[in-house]
């Protein structure tokens, strides 16, 4: 006989764990499938580890810097392996801790993979489970191109699980992915080479942050390869060559690693039994609300292919389940203005429209106010590390409609500023804030 519940939540990941433990709350019965670790790509192979390399690589950054500042130091090496077995501690506790936590909350936790068999039943092995709402929150995993010898090299996951520093890595994406794994690898040790598939690399963002980000890695002594496809890799004596499309030949590297994308992982639900379909990427379609267009079947977080971030599926998961069980019929998550970040060095914090997005909206209502500068951390050692900063207005009070920070502390600064900007902050609300000095963040309420 299948077991009953309110909800079940397919995904052990940020959306799954988060609508299950937000319905629980209201005291409905739910349960959530997962097969792998508990807390999905964010805290396994994701946010968290990825993390932790960042302050690894930035702690190697404030080694060469200590000389400058007056410091003798005398550097013995890096343990590569010390760090991640370090990192792999801390994520079992994170595993450990959701697996009690589901247990206190009286969260079912079923392990497996979850098929539909129809619109409210899921079959997990040899068992089947109904529920009155299906969560449909099973993420995305990184993509490895259709190319020879795909299988010599590794993805984003497969950089997780390295045990030692590769010496000479080449990584291949134009994505956040793609220049934060560069970035940490770079820092720790490794010679690095990066392959892009056109000009530039993160091209959605301000066009101000890519080149600026750009130029710095290039003084950090990372080889930027632009408009180069790979079309093959080969194994020769233990080492990997690179086979590119304009017939150059890379040998002597030890690691290749694949940043090309991330597809979802919605090919295994059977979605056709419960009368769904993806589109044409896989991923799952739903209203503002999260509804699927089959009733009771809900989708958030990567699976849906919209704002691929972590605090993106969380909040949606929690306000899903507010709309559903604690009458708030119009409980959701507005899209737009959703700050983020791209842990690389130095890091970038961005929300809002880009400028190129602001001027095909708003045309000649658009005015600009940008800055670059050295901080005062960087005025005087000889790693020098720019920062570079845009605010996007438009109309005549100005309205800001865009935050974009390339430097140290961007990641920490923009989360108040992106307050501000949901809140409908003008240019002069800005400029009539006390700065605090001295710091970068005081740029943004100083700029002219």
């Amino acid at each position: 006989m299948s077991k009953h519940y309110d909800l079940i939540a397919i995904g052990g990941g940020s959306g799954g764990l988060s609508v299950a433990e937000r319905a629980a709350r209201y005291q409905k019965r739910c349960a959530v499938v997962e097969v792998g670790e508990l807390g999905g790509t964010c805290v396994n192979v994701g946010c968290v580890p990825k993390k932790v390399m960042w302050y690894g690589a930035e702690i190697a950054h404030c080694l060469e810097m200590a000389g400058d500042y007056g410091f003798s130091i005398e550097h013995n090496g890096f343990d590569w392996g010390k760090l991640v077995k370090k990192r792999e501690d801390y994520i079992s506790g994170i595993n450990s801790w959701y697996h009690s936590y589901l247990a206190d909350s009286e969260i079912d936790e079923i392990r497996g993979y979850a098929r539909f068999v129809d619109a409210h039943t899921l079959e997990v092995g040899d068992e089947t489970y109904s529920a009155d709402h299906i969560v449909i929150a099973t993420g995305g995993r990184p993509v490895t191109p259709d190319v020879p010898g795909a299988d010599l090299g590794i993805d984003s996951d497969g950089f997780f699980a390295l045990q030692q520093r590769p010496g000479r890595v080449a990584v291949v994406g134009a994505g956040y992915i793609a220049v934060e794994v560069a970035g940490v690898l770079n820092a720790l040790g490794s010679e690095v080479s990066l392959y892009l598939r056109k000009q530039q690399f993160l091209r959605p963002f301000d066009a101000m942050l890519g080149e600026g980000l750009m130029e710095q890695m290039i003084e950090d002594g990372i080889s930027i390869f632009p408009n180069t496809l790979v079309g093959s890799i080969e194994k020769d004596d233990g080492k990997i060559t690179l086979v590119c499309d304009k017939g150059s030949r890379t040998p002597g590297i030890d690691q290749v690693i694949w940043a090309i994308g991330r597809t979802p992982n919605s090919d295994d639900l059977n979605l056709e039994a419960a009368g769904l379909a993806t589109d044409k990427h896989g991923f799952v379609q739903t209203d503002a609300l999260q509804n699927t267009p089959v009733e009771g079947i809900y989708a958030v977080g990567d699976i849906t292919g919209r704002e691929q971030l972590t605090p993106v599926a969380i909040a949606a998961a929690r306000r899903l389940a507010d709309r559903l069980f604690n009458n708030q019929p119009e409980r959701r998550l507005d899209y737009e203005n959703i700050p983020s970040v791209i842990f690389s060095h130095p890091p970038i914090g961005t929300v809002g429209l880009t400028e190129t997005e602001a001027r095909e909206l708003h045309g000649d209502a658009v005015k600009i106010y940008q800055t670059r500068f050295t901080s005062m951390q960087y005025a005087f050692t000889k790693r020098r590390v720019h920062t570079a900063m845009k605010l996007v207005t438009v109309g005549a009070k100005e309205k800001v409609i865009g935050c974009h920070i390339l430097g140290p502390g961007a990641d920490e600064m923009l989360q108040g500023f992106a307050v501000a900007i949901r809140m409908g902050a003008c240019k002069q609300d800005l400029d009539d804030t006390v700065a605090i000095h001295p710091t970068s963040a005081e740029e943004l309420v100083t700029m002219r």
